[in-house]
């Protein structure tokens, strides 16, 4: 098994290559902080942080790196430990190590997660609990330390009952049933008992003396109406169009009330209809969306399974405007967002994601976006725009623009994408790939040759093999490979 050594020298270089930026997992140090409660803060949010986490000192807010010194690395240590035994609500105890990286002597400190969650400052309240989001420490909402402390029981979210007490005919009366057994391919039974054994065999239901439940899986998938869950205010799918490139002027808006599976090819096919058309030429003319429908499928459908329910007042948002399509939904992403086509997904709702997996709702694991991504190159769209904070994921696409029209860091992008998708097939970008990437023409391999030397400057990709020095016949793989 990998060691916690091991694995915090492939988080630090994730966090510094390409681009600098830090993880949920990790926090960059570039001294010791006197600033004791946030230090508490930041064991804490790592000590409820699935993994744990580590802090890393000897590195700057900008990415660069320094030695730490022994004497240095004593102290930092000596407050640390005293900090996680005397500072939170359960003694902690950390591990360290001065590892040489980059040339560099870092130390690591490592904050193991603990399994009594959540941990919470001592001397506080119980809910003045820390997390990481975004790479950031910050305090829990009261929901999300309910969530974690039901987890933490071994019971996920999905599996806490939305509504108690029902009969058989109220729960049939709430749930959708018959979209159930419709994305099961099966006909919808007359029986009753048979239904209600099915939707307690996928986790819908559950039976609790002698009275029926419905639980937050149930409730998100199959609800007629998502308003009667109190728990789930606010988890509508909203969609807004907008007349111009901004949101002051809202031209049409509709809020969804049914469950997600219940509701999803209706929301799509009523997205597809508000989008712009485009012609594309195959045996025949035909008129189609802008977008293509398995990008904005798989995007609408990683939005809904990836979400935070712990954050409350943010619905998921699909947004239409004259100059781009905006997806944006609660909670920052698990992966880092220029992983995002070759990293494992991770999900914050297990049941949720799987469930939809076996609907038919969503792709087999990992291959959503990829699928996105490769239908958004068929067109020649410009690149996919992955953005973060604190509390939420957003994805955004691009109408057609020609080459002249986008600018450098759509290039770069593009090209980067371009380099994951092919990796992924076990194949090495090169200058003719780039230029059946953007449409150019052969003649023009000098353009293809600058887009390929920009994207390798910017560190996103690298030489397949460094030997070889010649462009002519260079071939190159993602920078992560």
């Amino acid at each position: 098994m990998e060691s916690w050594k091991e694995k915090a020298l492939k988080i630090l270089k994730d966090s510094l290559f390409p681009v600098p930026i830090e993880l949920n997992e990790l926090d960059w140090k570039s001294g010791l902080s006197t600033k004791t409660d946030r230090l508490a803060q930041h064991i804490c949010a790592f000590a409820n942080l699935q993994g744990g986490g580590l802090l890393v000192y000897g590195v700057n807010n900008d990415g660069s790196l320094f030695s730490v010194s022994q004497a240095d690395a004593d102290k930092i240590v000596t407050l640390l430990g005293n900090i996680a035994k005397n500072n939170l609500s359960s003694s902690i105890s950390i591990e360290h190590s001065i590892m040489e990286f980059k040339g560099f002597n870092l130390l690591f400190v490592h904050i193991p997660e603990q399994e009594d969650k959540p941990i919470h400052l001592r001397g506080k309240d119980l809910y003045d609990c820390y997390t990481r989001s975004a790479g950031q420490t910050i305090k829990m909402t009261k929901k999300q330390v309910q969530i974690l402390i039901s987890q933490t029981r071994g019971i996920p979210f999905e599996e806490i009952t939305a509504l108690e007490n029902l009969t058989e005919e109220q729960v049939l009366a709430k749930l959708n049933y018959q979209k159930l057994f419709e994305l099961l391919d099966k006909n919808t039974p007359k029986n009753t008992d048979t239904i209600l054994n099915t939707l307690t065999e996928y986790k819908c239901i559950v039976k609790k003396n002698n009275a029926w439940c419905i639980t937050n899986l149930g409730a998100i998938l199959f609800a007629n109406n998502i308003n009667d869950y109190p728990e789930l205010n606010g988890r509508n799918v909203i969609v807004r169009q907008y007349v111009g490139s901004n949101n002051r002027d809202l031209e049409k808006e509709q809020k969804g009330g049914y469950g997600y599976a219940a509701g999803f090819e209706g929301l799509i096919n009523f997205i597809l209809t508000q989008l712009p058309k485009t012609e594309i030429i195959e045996d025949i003319r035909k008129d189609v969306p802008i977008y293509p429908k398995v990008a904005i499928r798989e995007f609408i459908a990683n939005a809904l399974i990836h979400q935070d329910f712990a954050i409350d007042g943010m619905p998921i948002t699909i947004e239409i405007f004259t100059n781009r399509f905006v997806i944006t939904n609660p909670g920052a992403p698990l992966n880092d967002v220029n992983r995002l086509l070759d990293m494992p997904p991770r999900s914050r709702n297990e049941i949720l994601a799987q469930t939809m997996l076996l609907l038919g709702i969503c792709e087999r694991r990992g291959s959503g976006i990829d699928r996105a991504i490769e239908a958004i190159e068929e067109r020649r769209l410009p690149a996919v725009k992955f953005e973060k904070s604190e509390s939420h994921t957003r994805v955004i696409l691009f109408p057609p623009k020609s080459l002249k029209e986008m600018s450098k860091p759509e290039k770069i992008m593009a090209c980067y994408q371009h380099a994951c998708l092919l990796f992924e097939d076990r194949k090495e970008l090169n200058n003719q790939s780039v230029r059946e990437r953007f449409g150019i023409n052969k003649n023009d391999s000098s353009v293809a040759s600058r887009i390929i030397s920009d994207t390798f400057e910017a560190g996103l990709i690298k030489l397949s093999d460094p030997e070889i020095t010649s462009r002519k016949y260079a071939t190159y793989i993602p920078y992560y490979a």
